[in-house]
């Protein structure tokens, strides 16, 4: 199992951002997270990384809502970051770290599509008892209340505006997505990847020795998202009971 890295604070302002991911989320971005931290690349931010740290919430939140942000301490420690919600100020960072090199994950439009709606996306397919335990959950915990908050206004309604699951409109989100990032970073400094490329042209990109001890890593695809590892599932037996039942109804909802 790939334990996640944890970033070292001290190295607050030292160095910071080497690697931008630019692609959304459900393009292989967990898989390359790992992949960064296997090569050297890490720590690497990814949305998991605010759900370990809730303080982070607050941060993105304000963001999203186009106020100014201080990158360096909130990506203190990180080398890379891909996923939402980096991706979605990958302009602005690009900014802030001019060395960096940035990586544009793409995937199948339509594959793309079908995997948001039937992993991370809880629109009104939810059903009654998990939107009731999530507004419970969001009552009794501030944390997870802005984390909603910050999905919603950064990705559901900042990035596709309320339509997500109209196929055709949040394709055309994506595709235009992918083509302005390919049209904003210079090539030398752009590598454009699918995770079936595997470590030659992503360890050819940075410049690092290609792993002969292990593959490639393909994570969260749509057969295992939301299943937890041992990790999570020693982090979840600290949670309350409702925490855990919450748990379970997303994942049971995506394999039903």
């Amino acid at each position: 199992m790939n334990t996640p890295q944890t970033p070292d604070h001290t190295a607050h302002g030292e160095g910071g951002l080497k690697i931008i991911g630019a692609g959304f989320g459900r393009t292989g971005t967990l898989s390359l997270k790992v992949a960064l931290e296997d090569v050297g690349c890490g720590p690497c931010y990814h949305m998991t990384e605010v759900f370990h740290h809730p303080e982070h919430t607050k941060e993105w939140l304000a963001a999203a809502r186009d106020q100014p942000q201080d990158w360096n301490k909130l990506f203190a420690g990180y080398q890379a970051t891909v996923d939402w919600p980096g991706c979605s100020f990958y302009a602005e960072l690009m900014e802030v770290y001019p060395d960096a090199k940035v990586i544009l994950t793409v995937r199948d439009p339509e594959k793309w599509h079908d995997s948001v709606v039937n992993s991370i996306y809880q629109g009104p397919q939810f059903n009654w008892l998990a939107r009731t335990l999530f507004s419970v959950v969001g009552f009794i915990s501030p944390n997870w209340r802005t984390m909603r908050k910050m999905q919603k206004a950064l990705i559901w309604e900042g990035t596709f505006h309320g339509r997500t699951s109209e196929k055709e409109y949040a394709i055309k989100v994506f595709e235009e997505h992918n083509a302005e990032v390919q049209r904003r970073v210079r090539a030398e400094k752009l590598l454009v990847f699918q995770a079936k490329d595997g470590w030659e042209p992503l360890c050819a990109f940075l410049g690092v020795p290609v792993p002969t001890d292990k593959p490639y890593p393909h994570l969260n695809d749509r057969a295992s998202f939301g299943k937890p590892d041992a990790e999570q599932m020693r982090r979840m037996g600290k949670r309350p009971f409702l925490f855990r039942l919450m748990a379970w109804l997303r994942f049971r909802r995506r394999h039903q």
